[in-house]
């Protein structure tokens, strides 16, 4: 062999993630490992390959889809925060607004994007998009 042939590196050996008994079993491996291993290692080898199979489980079984527009952003956080849209009066200025606003008969103003930012964290740039509304009309 020449000095420019490639070093292999040693073999790790894991489980696939392929279910949710997987799936738990790699979750309490990578606890385990964490902080523990260093790079270049046999050990962090196995840290690495198990975040990525761990990854990739959850890509496929536990994808959050965000919400395409501000609406279904601010709807999106309610739902997490364990929060209703009366919640939102305090921030958009009556139950009418909220409603309005909610059911995309009104715009978000400035001030209704500060305060979502401030308040619940959603960042103005997700609620400066553009989205439709509905004809009030109609």
């Amino acid at each position: 062999m020449t000095e420019s042939t490639l070093v292999l590196s040693e073999f790790v050996t894991v489980r696939p993630v392929q279910n949710e008994a997987d799936y738990r079993y790699a979750l309490a491996e990578i606890e385990q490992l964490m902080g523990k291993v260093k790079r270049g290692t046999p050990e962090g080898a196995r840290f690495e390959i198990l975040l990525a199979m761990v990854e990739a489980y959850e890509n496929e079984h536990y994808a959050i889809e965000m919400p395409d527009d501000p609406i279904g952003m601010i709807e999106f956080v309610l739902e997490q925060r364990g929060l209703m849209r009366k919640d939102l009066i305090p921030i958009m200025g009556s139950r009418q607004r909220v409603w309005e606003v909610m059911e995309k008969r009104r715009g978000l103003s400035k001030e209704m994007i500060r305060r979502l930012d401030a308040e619940l964290g959603i960042p103005a740039a997700v609620l400066l998009q553009e989205y439709e509304l509905y004809d009030k009309t109609a």
